[in-house]
């Protein structure tokens, strides 16, 4: 496969996959890009989203971080979950942020692979670091889309 293809192929997963994930639309996440292995979301932080201590509640930041997580991991047209997954909380995100979730993947082999997400604000201040495990189960994304219609 060429590397144009490969993008196309990323390009049409992830675009796919973030078509049927209403959880990550409803928060307002935006699809910014998407290659072989790697994601980039982006998430404004809203009122709603804020906790008692005046700052964004770390599930939505685990969520942001998941959902380039798993376009990432997709980006192959392999069905791929989550196997496991950590977050560390660097500094908080406030009202009105704009966050980026980076994700980049840092390992592949058989079943399972290893994708680092950074999450910074938008004045490029680090936010948050992910770490996810995927696993391959079976079947395709695209696949899925066209026997779902």
């Amino acid at each position: 496969m060429t590397n144009h293809e490969a993008m196309n192929l990323a390009s049409d997963c992830a675009q796919t996959l973030f078509k049927r994930d209403a959880a990550s639309q409803a928060m307002g996440m935006r699809l910014l890009s998407a290659g072989p292995g790697c994601a980039r979301v982006g998430m404004s932080v809203r009122a709603d989203m804020i906790q008692g201590h005046r700052t964004c509640h770390g599930g939505y930041l685990f969520t942001l971080a998941d959902t380039a997580f798993a376009i990432a991991c997709n980006s192959y047209n392999d069905a791929t979950v989550a196997l496991g997954c950590n977050i560390h909380y660097v500094a908080p995100a406030i009202l009105g942020d704009t966050l980026t979730a980076d994700c980049i993947e840092q390992s592949r082999s058989g079943r399972t692979g290893n994708y680092a997400v950074r999450i910074e604000n938008q004045l490029g201040h680090l936010i948050a670091l992910f770490h996810g495990q995927s696993y391959k189960v079976r079947g395709t994304v695209l696949a899925q889309e066209t026997s779902n219609e």
